[in-house]
């Protein structure tokens, strides 16, 4: 029941894409989450996040952090709603990073916002860095969880989509002459 209104609100906000994408990780893919579609609606994320909210409630954690860009407004509106501290990791010459005076204490539980995880790399990245301050990292929430292996950590997304991607010398979409749009944020 949840995940259908979740995926209906994506697609309200044009958040769930169709057509031929090429994915930061250099895969290709027929859809396409760009969860800042949905971000720019506060009530509309604010719905979608108490999926999340519902789903992290029993877990034990001081604060959360988001990565930046994606995890930054996840986090906030989560701790908004949970009524914990939200921060944000970003990356500094391309290395992710805490900065701009936030600190993490020794001992601290931790749980990671994201927009979407696919492989887990900026989220990963973040945790090492907290794990560096003597963080225990407990786990992974998003708006989209479309990971298909396993993530080092927990991952509570409120909702689960199975998003087919390809190596570009098998996407069907190359074969078919369809030109790729590149939509994603890592460069």
């Amino acid at each position: 029941m949840e995940n259908i209104n979740v995926i209906e609100i994506l697609k309200q906000c044009d958040a769930l894409l169709e057509g031929h994408f090429l994915l930061s990780s250099g895969r290709h893919s027929n859809r396409y989450c760009q969860c800042a579609k949905l971000l720019q609606y506060p009530d509309k994320a604010e719905h979608v996040l108490k999926v999340v909210k519902h789903k992290i409630k029993d877990l034990d954690f001081d604060i959360i952090v988001g990565p930046a860009m994606g995890g930054i407004i996840v986090a906030y509106e989560l701790g908004r709603q949970i009524g914990k501290p939200a921060i944000f990791t970003e990356r500094e010459n391309g290395v992710m990073t805490l900065r701009r005076g936030f600190e993490i204490k020794k001992g601290q539980k931790i749980l990671i916002a994201e927009d979407v995880v696919t492989t887990g790399k900026s989220s990963l990245e973040t945790a090492e860095v907290l794990k560096s301050y003597g963080a225990e990292v407990i786990g992974i929430c998003c708006i989209v969880d479309r990971s298909i292996d396993k993530v080092e950590l927990p991952v509570y997304g409120a909702v689960k989509l199975h998003i087919e991607s390809y190596d570009q010398s098998q996407c069907p979409m190359c074969k078919q002459g369809i030109p790729y749009i590149k939509p994603g944020s890592r460069k």
